[in-house]
């Protein structure tokens, strides 16, 4: 919205700072941050009023969680007020590939927050069915996609190959639409912890900071051999948006927790993260970059498909945090060192961009 101030008054004086991408991110950054830790108090002890005993907890799981009892949830409502309100005010709204992401988190938002609601107001861990869930998950990526493709194609990248590796067209659709579902439930299986999800949500978000740069640079792109999606640059002002809402978030979400985000939260992040991999044609580095919500992800199926088959545990409990909550480690131990892997494993996904 501020852009159009730039449009408005030319290029004289203070005004002109909106059109830099930069200016633009680093707003929306401090915008999501002091949005997130203003609205926060209250908006945590109105969820409590309202869900009286707050999340349920599973009575199989780690007995640690037992003492958390009573927290509420729905917490990202908060992150995704932050946000919306950043992105309205500092992103180029006639940009397609911002519009695109942003369908996506909010419809994503919506299916955890019915999730959520239903667990509250039924006082059970259940929730939606995951069928039903889907079906709207997918719905809604296939559109965002589709978005997407129609301003940027069909295109598919691989790291180090230079270059497309095949033009899906139209097809590229439910390719797009799979990744962004299996990003935001993936991210939703790792949100098990007190803030276990969130600073590796941030840091996935400060890797596609640069990714999305890149890009959006038509000289940086060719020199590095990455595909140039026209636009695309805009997307920092969202992954930056993202970082800012996610340190409030974390200010109340730190042990002990004093809100949990739920599926609210982590369904839209996640389907962000998607988005974002799938509009700078960088879905594959994703699985790098997010490395520790494929290894939360798979150890669930593993589990499932090993106990169906033959009645034994390949872990002591999935997803896979719970595992090494059961051999001992203590709840800091395990967010602490999963943030060390989410860390190193973006690195990764990084050093991918030059070996091309």
């Amino acid at each position: 919205m501020l852009l159009l101030l730039a449009d408005l008054f030319g290029n004289e004086g203070i005004f002109n700072l909106f059109r830099y991408i930069t200016f633009r991110a680093g707003g929306a950054t401090a915008t999501a941050l002091v949005v997130g830790l203003l609205i926060g108090p209250r908006f945590i002890g109105w969820l409590r009023v309202r869900q009286g005993k707050g999340q349920p907890i599973r009575d199989d799981g780690p007995l640690t969680h037992l003492a958390k009892r009573g927290t509420p949830t729905m917490g990202g409502l908060m992150i995704l007020t932050s946000v919306l309100v950043a992105m309205l005010l500092w992103m180029d709204l006639r940009n397609p590939y911002l519009w695109a992401c942003l369908f996506i988190t909010a419809g994503f938002g919506l299916i955890g927050f019915l999730d959520d609601f239903d667990k509250v107001t039924k006082r059970s861990h259940k929730g939606v069915s995951a069928r039903m869930r889907l079906l709207f998950e997918f719905l809604i990526a296939g559109i965002g996609v589709a978005i997407i493709v129609w301003s940027a194609g069909g295109e598919l990248y691989l790291p180090f190959i230079q270059g497309p590796v095949v033009d899906l067209g139209w097809f590229y659709i439910p390719f797009g639409a799979l990744v962004i579902v299996g990003a935001g439930n993936a991210v939703n299986l790792t949100d098990g912890l007190d803030g276990l999800a969130t600073m590796p949500v941030i840091i996935a978000s400060l890797a596609f900071v640069v990714i999305s740069y890149l890009v959006g640079n038509a000289i940086f792109a060719n020199y590095l051999g990455i595909p140039h999606v026209l636009g695309a640059g805009d997307l920092t002002v969202l992954c930056l948006a993202i970082v800012g809402a996610g340190l409030a978030f974390l200010w109340f979400n730190a042990p002990p927790a004093a809100v949990f985000m739920g599926d609210t939260g982590s369904l839209a992040l996640g389907g962000a993260l998607g988005a974002i991999a799938v509009a700078t044609k960088h879905e594959v580095v994703l699985g790098i970059v997010g490395g520790l919500f494929v290894m939360e992800a798979l150890s669930v199926i593993i589990q499932v498909f090993f106990y169906k088959r033959t009645g034994r545990r390949v872990f002591r409990m999935a997803p896979i945090h719970h595992h090494f909550e059961q051999k001992g480690w203590s709840e800091p131990t395990v967010v602490i060192r999963f943030w060390i892997i989410a860390f190193v494993l973006a690195l990764a996904g990084l050093s991918t961009l030059k070996l091309r």
